[in-house]
């Protein structure tokens, strides 16, 4: 009996390579002052519409597929009488998501460095690989990536931890990827330290 090329295709699909094995998932916090861009760029990522995007209150939960992992981000919002509360929702994340405004005020770019000192050192993320997105990039006032890195005193902050900083835009959202494809890595290895133990 003869079977149509395709046939034999789809049988040898079916019986010999199966499902593609499951993406991995990893579970992020996404921390940063209010106007930072969080939800903009998780909604780009998500290719959601950003047209009507007020400020988070509260958090919300986002499911952000890549080509080789799945992450689960909870958004926490910026606002004063939020972030008190964030260390609340630390428990459980396996990385951090870091945004802030690279064109704010000196005042806010300040309270931006002190919430991320405060949370580099919090004791359940501490250990934890960090994606810093200098967001804004696109605006005139923008402060460059090396300039952050100065300000916020990266170098010997977070030494020993695995970090990333990088520009961001959500005009740019294919550099955005790379940025959280390269979290990624960081995740996976992690993962692979893990089992070493």
């Amino acid at each position: 009996m003869f079977f149509p090329l395709q046939i034999l295709q789809y049988l040898w699909t079916l019986c010999c390579k199966g499902q593609p094995p499951p993406r991995p998932e990893y579970d992020l916090v996404c921390i940063g002052l209010t106007g930072s861009g969080k939800t903009s760029l998780l909604s780009r990522l998500c290719s959601e519409a950003t047209d009507n995007i007020g400020p988070t209150t509260g958090f919300s939960i986002k499911a952000v597929p890549f080509q080789n992992a799945i992450l689960n981000v909870k958004e926490l919002g910026g606002a004063d009488s939020i972030k008190k509360y964030w260390s609340r929702y630390y428990q459980g994340s396996q990385g951090v998501v870091f945004v802030l405004d690279s064109a704010s005020t000196d005042e806010d770019l300040e309270m931006a460095r002190t919430e991320l000192h405060s949370a580099l050192q919090h004791p359940q993320l501490c250990t934890l690989p960090f994606l810093i997105l200098a967001n804004h990039q696109d605006k005139p006032a923008a402060r460059t990536t090396q300039e952050i890195k100065k300000y916020f005193e990266l170098e010997p902050l977070a030494r020993g931890k695995s970090w990333i900083l990088e520009g961001s835009s959500v005009d740019n959202i294919d550099a955005v990827k790379r940025s959280f494809t390269q979290l990624i890595e960081l995740l996976e290895d992690k993962d692979q330290d893990t089992g070493r133990i």
